[in-house]
């Protein structure tokens, strides 16, 4: 019993010394440099003359000086002749657990969709374990404007797209990962401490005041009834559903009832389970379009001041360390 009332003063004090030190910091940020402001910018890159600054840099290496210049006069003939009538435009999205790059993610595809025709492709490389429902349904939904608009979308993963991260991978027409990339756990975890005992045992009193019979089912104080409890499991349970028919709609072929588990695989499993459909770095994938294609990196910088952007970077580190605190003292946790 100890122990639970050492972890909600420990839980206490950590919420309350983070809120505290996130506050003075953001006062202090605001205040030194309040003004510079950073606007707006949609940043490109061509990655064909990135590819080829990298052929040149080695051949200048590992060749003859004859055969360089030969080289180079080949490439400036093909170069002149070489009209590329199709674009692959690449996107990256790094995910964590409020799912923070889907307002990048929106600008950016708003952005390449006012250019982009049925013969373009769209490449998002996307690396992401999962986390809040709301934000991860938001970014699948921003890739299905490509599919809805009939632009090929094809999604890279090299590492992990797993939960959430998946949610938004099953919208591509081809999903492309390497082969030991984390791939699936199609399923829905929500975690919860409760201290009403405690503060029973201790003569404090806790109230809750709510309108609506489920307008709070559990929660981290106040006495969790069998109503409440049973109708937080059948949340869950929804929320499973409804992401199982968003995976089965978008990848009907799949085994749906299979992989629904919460488990995840690798990727030479995952493409056993068509999960997914190559096994292929996001590298090679770009690689094999370069001859045939204008491959345009597409990155979107928002309109934040300089005071905004510390701010929202010292937040996000204390955020993810108050995360950690909190999974492992096994507090609220609901998500993909």
């Amino acid at each position: 019993m100890e122990q639970l009332i050492d972890l909600g003063m420990f839980a206490g004090k950590t919420l309350i010394l983070v809120m505290g030190f996130i506050t003075i910091a953001a006062t202090v940020t605001v205040l030194v440099f309040r003004g510079r402001s950073h606007r707006p910018q949609l940043e490109t890159e061509n990655l064909n003359a990135r590819f080829r600054s990298y052929e040149r840099a080695l051949q200048s290496q590992v060749l003859k000086k004859k055969d360089v210049k030969a080289l180079r006069k080949a490439d400036r003939k093909r170069a002149k002749s070489a009209r590329h009538e199709r674009r692959v435009f690449v996107l990256d999205f790094d995910g964590d657990l409020r799912a923070v790059a889907a307002e990048t993610l929106r600008e950016e595809m708003t952005a390449v969709l006012s250019v982009a025709t049925p013969a373009d492709e769209i490449v998002v490389r996307l690396e992401s374990p999962g986390g809040i429902v709301a934000g991860y349904g938001l970014a699948a939904a921003q890739l299905r404007r490509a599919r809805e608009r009939g632009i090929p979308l094809t999604v890279c993963v090299d590492k992990v797209a797993a939960s959430g991260g998946y949610m938004m991978a099953c919208v591509a027409d081809k999903i492309v990962c390497a082969p030991f990339a984390i791939v699936g756990s199609v399923g829905v975890i929500a975690a919860f401490a409760n201290l009403h005992r405690v503060l029973e045992k201790h003569d404090v009193e806790y109230r809750e005041i709510t309108a609506g019979e489920f307008k709070r089912t559990v929660s981290l104080f106040g006495e969790v009834t069998p109503q409440g409890l049973e109708k937080f499991k059948s949340q869950i349970q929804d929320t499973h559903e409804l992401f199982k028919t968003f995976v089965q709609a978008n990848r009907p072929k799949l085994d749906v009832a299979h992989i629904s588990t919460g488990e995840y695989w690798y990727g030479t499993r995952a493409k056993e389970l068509k999960l997914v459909d190559e096994l292929m770095t996001s590298d090679d994938y770009l690689w094999t379009q370069r001859e045939a294609s204008e491959i345009i990196r597409v990155r979107y910088h928002g309109r934040r001041n300089l005071a905004d952007r510390l701010s929202e970077s010292l937040t996000h580190a204390i955020g993810n360390a108050l995360e950690r605190v909190l999974r492992s003292a096994g507090l609220a946790r609901f998500g993909l």
